[in-house]
């Protein structure tokens, strides 16, 4: 995997367990990194996580996530957290914004795997 890519995972992971943590134990966060750093990160973890074990069970180190799978799996989180989760759920609210969050992230790592074609 490219180094940017594992690198931005690995910042993900701690600022969303920092975010995280920081909840758990009550500590007052502005609210922009309460309400979105994590919606905005979810998905590059979740895709990240997703071609690493693609890319295992197939043996192709090269492989990458097409578009379209990408914006399956934004269509899917926004469906499932922001629609059909609320609608169920006391801890879950509907939010455009965290729409948006989900495909700018999701086109971030995108670009991110990309290799580039000689």
């Amino acid at each position: 995997m490219k180094k940017q890519l594992t690198s931005y995972f690995i910042f993900s992971v701690f600022i969303g367990s920092v975010v995280y943590i920081c909840e758990k134990f009550e500590v007052l966060l502005p609210r922009v990194i309460r309400f979105y750093v994590n919606d905005f990160l979810i998905l590059p973890i979740v895709l990240y996580s997703s071609l690493f074990v693609i890319r295992k069970l197939k043996g192709d180190k090269y492989l990458q996530l097409s578009l379209l799978h990408i914006l399956y799996a934004c269509v899917l989180y926004a469906v499932i957290f922001e629609y059909w989760l609320p609608k169920f759920h006391p801890r879950y609210t509907s939010d455009i914004i965290d729409v948006g969050l989900y495909f700018i992230s999701g086109m971030l790592f995108y670009f991110l795997q990309k290799e580039k074609k000689n």
